[in-house]
């Protein structure tokens, strides 16, 4: 799959801008803060809805602007997709597809593929379980995307579940009953319809997370050895608050589907139970008996819930794990390890889509946003010799001489706002 045009309206720094593309590589070269993040951004966006580098819709669109809009041409094998987001804050996003009429922003899920490489993504192994979530999640809704609706229906669940427990327990603290509900139902009733509601859609989601983190590993572990002198085992074990693995103190809530979720009680990475001390594991089993276990799980620590006034339990409070060798990789991988770790999650997102593809020339684009300058000479050399086999790879760069000459290819000079003219022989 391949990227031909990319056109954007008011996002970001851009009032208007067309790029034409071509497969191999194209690098984006540009001093710090000219937007070339922008481009890649945009484009990240029409695969996975989300920006890497924020969290709420508002800071994509141009300032004094009311909305953004991102338009791409994708070439996949002998299909050609054009694809249009329209990003507007406060209001809900709306797509377009071959430029048919509006439609819902998740069903461009699936169509078009990317994977990005950023220093955001240090995160993924130095920061709190939330960028660990965020990145199955984003991987399975665009492997499956039916998947989008798992999480946006656990996502509507929780927080209805969570303003229950939340006006129980400012009823208990002011000494008073809360409201009577008119149909005569208790707080205790209500709590076992949420409960089963909230059962069924976790159960699909960590279903799903399973099954990906299994698909996973096994690349996980090749990728850190392609990047490094394979001395080490990458590993990742997923934790589940159902299980009891994941202390009901830490963690955070679940992030809604636009990024913008209600993160009610942060913390850091929890300190995991190892499988000895653990319930027994959640793999293999159906999602059918994984529900039994949630509510199973729910029912003993509803007392304590009532107490918080927050859901303790549920995909919105696992982790996944990360292990280099015997150890945790958070707090023990130095940062050229964490570096390696984080691309290598990258790398393996990257061969999981490629083993999920259905037709010809369905490989993901690549995108690598600034990762040279932050890498050392071999561990440039290793990358570069790995994505350089893509059909298509994005590379920005403050520097020509941060790109490693395998991806020598076509440079595009950006400057503030705009595509500077290309000097003679640049487009290689």
């Amino acid at each position: 799959m391949y990227v031909d045009r990319l056109s954007l309206t008011d996002f970001r720094s851009y009032e208007q801008l067309d790029l034409e593309l071509s497969p191999g590589a194209t690098v984006l070269v540009g001093p710090n803060g000219v937007g070339k993040t922008n481009l890649v951004e945009a484009l990240g966006m029409l695969s996975t809805l989300s920006s890497h580098r924020v969290s709420s819709d508002a800071p994509l669109v141009r300032f004094g602007a009311e909305r953004a809009l991102v338009r791409a041409s994708f070439v996949r094998g002998a299909q050609r997709s054009m694809l249009e987001l329209e990003v507007a804050p406060g209001r809900a996003n709306r797509a377009r597809i071959n430029r048919g009429n509006p439609v819902r922003a998740r069903d461009l899920l699936g169509i078009a593929r990317t994977v990005l490489f950023a220093p955001e993504d240090l995160a993924l192994v130095k920061g709190d379980p939330s960028a660990r979530r965020r990145f199955l999640d984003e991987l399975l809704t665009v492997l499956l995307p039916h998947h989008a609706g798992t999480r946006a229906d656990y996502d509507r669940v929780l927080k209805q579940r969570n303003a229950l427990l939340k006006s129980a327990r400012a009823a208990r603290f002011s000494r008073r009953s809360p409201a009577p509900d008119p149909s005569g139902a208790t707080v205790e009733s209500t709590l076992d319809v949420w409960d089963a509601h909230l059962a069924q859609a976790g159960a699909r989601l960590l279903h799903a997370r399973l099954e990906l983190v299994d698909r996973l590993v096994p690349h996980l572990d090749a990728a850190y050895a392609q990047l490094t002198d394979g001395s080490k085992v990458a590993g990742a074990v997923y934790r589940s608050s159902v299980e009891g693995s994941v202390p009901e103190s830490d963690g955070e809530d679940f992030p809604a589907m636009d990024g913008g979720g209600d993160a009610q009680d942060g913390g850091e990475s929890p300190a995991v139970v190892r499988d000895g001390d653990a319930a027994p594991g959640l793999a293999g089993l159906g999602v059918a008996e994984i529900a039994e276990r949630f509510l199973a799980a729910l029912a003993q620590a509803r007392q304590r819930e009532l107490e918080r006034g927050l859901t303790l339990v549920g995909p919105h409070r696992d982790e996944l794990e990360l292990t280099l060798g015997d150890a945790p990789a958070k707090g023990f991988a130095s940062h050229g390890e964490t570096w390696s770790f984080a691309l290598a999650l990258r790398l393996a997102a990257y061969y999981v889509m490629i083993d999920d593809s259905a037709v010809a020339g369905d490989e993901p684009i690549l995108i690598l946003d600034d990762v040279f300058a932050e890498l050392d000479a071999a561990r440039r050399a290793r990358l570069a010799a790995i994505v350089a086999k893509a059909e298509q790879v994005l590379v920005t760069a403050a520097v020509d001489e941060d790109v490693p000459a395998e991806l020598a290819g076509r440079r595009v000079r950006v400057v503030p706002g705009a595509l500077a003219p290309l000097v003679p022989g640049e487009d290689a």
